[in-house]
């Protein structure tokens, strides 16, 4: 898919404060409205498995080392090793010296390994270094790359420079899909929000992605609903599909059943598959697992009965 090319900052600047304002009022409401829904035992064993597929398994820590990637990955491919019947997760995030460790675990299973680049999480350093990051990543063989814009350079005004470091992180992703992590917790409001989700798809974006997870607050109802209308809007004008992932504090089943609703009610069911819809937040895996064995045997089973990352 090749990028859109604008001629000018004035016309990238006329087009994203050409966009509808966001009701805040409006966007918290309905969001919060969303998150009561209730759904029956039989839905919520389907959308446990759903959840389950959705989530991007992560470990992002200075002291990341070869034995915790390989756990990880061993996780990714059995979360339950008690039962077969568990559905593996969409992908491992690691930084792009793990993901060699990464590609080599998770052979044969089908599960893709993602690596943060481009200067995460901060988002300032020269492009050169971002896209060097990223080659590295991708000569790995990482088939994911989340990148995190200057958030500096969106919030003065910059827009230019933040879009033509997209399209050439894209360029040098090759084949690999591009997440792009807008760190919504610090672009202040909804409308800002907004506005770098389309300046994100219009540059290349294959996944727009609310955070970091280093940053509060990370993802909410109300931010990934405002990201939710803009891919819907975003395939209306242009017939291109992009996923949306909220990441960072989702913890619980109860949680990731808010957010698969609001895809729904949103977006659509054109959504719902991990495709389309990601959750980036490992410390939910166990919590859905417990979920799922006490709708299974009707007893909950202990936090420890599962590995911690």
């Amino acid at each position: 898919m090749s990028t859109e090319t604008l001629s000018g900052a004035a016309e990238l600047r006329a087009q994203l404060h050409g966009l509808p304002g966001v009701d805040r009022v409006g966007a918290e409401e309905r969001a919060a409205r969303l998150a009561t829904r209730s759904i029956k035992t039989t839905a919520k064993a389907a959308a446990i498995d759903l959840a389950i597929s959705m989530v991007d398994l992560t470990t992002l820590e200075g002291a990341d080392t070869a034995g915790k990637v390989r756990a990880l990955c061993a996780k990714a491919a059995h979360p339950d090793p008690a039962d077969a019947s568990v559905p593996r997760v969409a992908a491992v995030c690691v930084y792009s010296d793990l993901v060699g460790v990464a590609v080599r675990a998770l052979e044969g299973t089908g599960i893709g390994v993602a690596s943060v680049a481009t200067s995460f999480p901060s988002g300032r350093a020269p492009l050169e270094a971002k896209l060097a990051d990223t080659r590295a990543a991708v000569a790995a063989g990482a088939a994911e790359i989340d990148m995190v814009i200057d958030r500096g350079a969106f919030l003065s005004g910059d827009y230019t420079k933040v879009f033509e470091e997209i399209v050439a992180v894209k360029e040098t992703c090759g084949d690999a899909h591009l997440k792009v992590i807008l760190e919504t917790g610090e672009l202040a409001t909804l409308d800002n929000v907004r506005r770098a989700s389309w300046l994100a798809m219009r540059a290349g974006a294959d996944f727009i992605k609310t955070s970091t997870g280093k940053v509060s607050p990370a993802a909410t109802l109300p931010v990934t609903l405002v990201m939710l209308e803009a891919v819907r809007d975003f395939r209306a004008a242009t017939g291109r599909q992009v996923g949306v992932k909220p990441a960072g504090g989702i913890r619980t089943t109860k949680d990731a059943i808010k957010y698969l609703v609001l895809v729904n009610e949103t977006a659509g069911p054109d959504w719902l598959t991990p495709e389309w819809f990601r959750l980036g937040a490992s410390s939910v895996l166990n919590d859905l697992l417990m979920q799922r064995r006490k709708l299974a045997t009707g007893v909950y089973s202990g936090p420890d009965y599962f590995t911690l990352d």
